[in-house]
């Protein structure tokens, strides 16, 4: 099967993924002093097949706004861009153990593919997360708990919950 398109942009090196995005640079406002208002350090991305945009004006530095932006680009790929189930790359596999726990760290580069077939998961059960967790090879309590841990992702979950009737989840503090 030939990879999707959301996986090659996932897998993509940082020169390819940039050449799909529109790339602007301007001068950040904010705390930094007279150095960040003379150099348009900040970068915005707007992905042209997807018409996802981000922005990183943390550094001064561009070339580390880029690449902040680029790495944001890829989870907002991942948290939005839905899949049907027979279009699924298997990366999941490798980050479930046979207790059934999830672990992936969110600086691992296969995290956006996890979170998104994941969410492709859920979209496709309707929500449930009983179905889901099955689907993926995992429980219940452990899909929850990774659905809960990153606000992004719980958001995004949340935002499918919603579009098939079901509760939201609630965060992982709560």
């Amino acid at each position: 099967m030939n990879p999707s398109e959301r996986t090659q942009w996932l897998s993509a090196d940082d020169r390819t993924l940039l050449d799909t995005c529109d790339f602007h640079t301007y001068r950040a406002s904010g705390p930094g002093g007279q150095k960040r208002n003379k150099t348009d350090s900040a970068v915005r991305l707007r992905h042209r097949p997807t018409e996802l945009t981000v922005v990183a004006t943390e550094s001064r530095s561009q070339h580390e706004n880029r690449a902040r932006a680029l790495r944001r680009l890829r989870l907002r790929i991942a948290l939005t861009v839905r899949e049907r189930p027979d279009a699924w790359p298997d990366h999941l596999g490798d980050y479930i153990g046979p207790d059934g726990r999830l672990r992936v760290s969110p600086r691992n580069d296969d995290y956006v593919h996890v979170v998104a077939r994941i969410l492709d998961a859920l979209h496709a059960y309707g929500g449930r997360l009983g179905d889901t967790a099955r689907a993926v090879g995992t429980t219940t309590a452990q899909l929850t708990r990774f659905l809960t841990a990153d606000g992004k992702l719980h958001d995004a979950a949340n935002q499918l919950r919603t579009l098939h009737d079901r509760r939201p989840l609630r965060s992982a503090a709560t």
